[in-house]
């Protein structure tokens, strides 16, 4: 059974995932826009005078972020009630979002609410007692039409055939620390729109970071770019066995049989793309150009049907790098060990575990979380995805993907009862055409915003080459 008890935690995720579907009318819309890490305009006005004007997107309790304990029996059956949870809010969207093709919108988010009471009451009962759900899930079963989050409605949608502004959220909060960037941009709109920023015009916002200790070292996997055009819309961390659970099309390096599908054992027998046998597997969303051209997925689940079309751009580098933030010893990972970092639905859930930044290679001391980067000519278009640096010791995965991992405090340290293991960092470089709009996929009612970007990893590592990754970093070598 995957079991963190909680108590005044439990109760404040309650308190955001609520926060997060506050309906956006009179008074609550500044609650809502402060929730997702917007400054209210003054130009934003109520959700009557917005109706006319532009479409929302849909917003919803993200249930699985509040799991405590599943048992191990019960785990697939809540995998796949969760999942049918991101195709209803999906649906829903999309109904939303093409004119005729669901209703007005109070019939559609009736039909939401409807089918999500269902499904969260066969959750409940299949996660038992422990999994931190209250037995009352009308408040989890409602979801709000979020208009605040659409920021530029004079913006075409991403997707070509046109829809709900480009989806750029102005003014979101800064990570700090190991987590991301200082703060962010605040330039203004750009040709292409308010979701992108000249990064010239953006003030320098890292720091190298103070190590204290002696554990200087780096470990490197050089894991191709991808030549294999190794892609599916699965994820078999979040979405354990479910096709297209990821509503967008991922990207893999390193282990070569990586889907929805992949057992540990199957994983542990695969090949790899990594030159020194490293098997782990390497994950994060492709990122397209809006250029006029179709990809092959234009009619598939991941791409075109879940609103991800473009051509997908290969990567021009992948840098896979595990490093001490701090300069504090760190211990072996344990093999099979899943570590996700970012949120894929950061823009309804609110920039809490947004830890992605994107830059431009010249420029790499300005990081950006919730905008896309326009690079001067020759300048490569950099995501930065760095992974949670402390472990409980035991877990290889928690119920909700995330509480068996932590980031590091600003002085270096783990929380208490966890320990320091190599942070893996992931650089994904891209010759992005100049002039040309670009977006990373995302879950349809995500709206392609930056701030959702995220990465997965799973750890199937021998343990020679583990313990190789901790020898060269607690010695201050550099290895790989």
């Amino acid at each position: 059974m995957r079991i963190h008890k909680r108590g005044k935690a439990r109760r404040k995720v309650f308190a955001l995932l609520l926060a997060g579907i506050l309906a956006v009318t009179g008074a609550s819309a500044l609650a809502a826009a402060a929730f997702a890490g917007q400054r209210p305009s003054r130009s934003q006005g109520t959700a009557s005078q917005q109706a006319g004007s532009r479409p929302g997107t849909v917003a919803c309790a993200d249930v699985g972020t509040a799991l405590a304990a599943v048992p191990e029996s019960a785990q697939q059956d809540v995998d796949q009630d969760l999942a049918d949870l991101d195709v209803q809010v999906a649906d829903a969207y999309r109904s939303l979002a093409e004119p005729g093709a669901g209703g007005g919108e109070q019939q559609v988010m009736g039909e939401l609410a409807g089918k999500r009471t269902a499904t969260l009451r066969k959750l409940v009962t299949s996660a038992g007692p422990d999994s931190g759900l209250p037995q009352d899930v009308s408040g989890l079963a409602t979801c709000a039409i979020r208009r605040d989050l659409v920021v530029d409605s004079s913006a075409e949608d991403y997707a070509p055939e046109g829809g709900s502004g480009d989806g750029g959220q102005s003014g979101a909060a800064g990570q700090s620390g190991a987590a991301g960037p200082k703060n962010l941009a605040s330039g203004g709109r750009s040709a292409l729109g308010r979701g992108f920023v000249d990064i010239r015009t953006v003030t320098p916002n890292t720091a190298r970071p103070t190590r204290t200790g002696s554990a200087t070292g780096t470990f490197t996997s050089q894991c191709g770019l991808n030549e294999n055009r190794h892609l599916n819309p699965d994820n078999v961390i979040v979405a354990p066995g479910v096709s297209n659970g990821a509503h967008h099309m991922h990207d893999y390096v390193g282990n070569l049989v990586t889907d929805a599908f992949s057992t540990n054992g199957r994983l542990a027998n695969a090949g790899t793309t990594c030159s020194n046998g490293d098997q782990s597997a390497y994950y994060w969303p492709v990122l397209r150009v809006l250029d006029g051209q179709a990809e092959k997925d234009a009619k598939a689940p991941g791409g075109g049907k879940d609103r991800n079309v473009g051509r997908i751009l290969q990567p021009a580098e992948v840098g896979i790098t595990y490093d001490s933030a701090a300069g504090n010893r760190v211990q072996p990972m344990t093999r099979f060990l899943r570590i996700i970092t970012g949120d894929a639905k950061a823009l309804t859930n609110g920039p809490a575990n947004a830890h992605a930044s994107w830059s431009c290679t010249g420029f790499e001391d300005r990081q950006l979380a919730d905008k896309y980067p326009l690079c001067p000519g020759g300048s490569r278009v950099v995501r930065t995805l760095k992974f949670p640096d402390c472990w409980d010791g035991r877990n290889i995965d928690s119920a909700n993907h995330r509480t068996h991992t932590a980031f590091s405090r600003a002085d270096g340290s783990c929380p208490r009862n966890f320990r320091a293991i190599p942070q893996l960092t992931e650089r994904i470089a891209y010759d992005v055409p100049t002039g040309v709009r670009f977006a990373v996929d995302t879950f349809p009612e995500q709206l392609h915003n930056p701030i959702t970007d995220h990465g997965d990893f799973i750890n199937v590592m021998s343990r020679d080459l583990l313990d190789q990754m901790a020898t060269c970093i607690n010695e201050g070598r550099r290895c790989g």
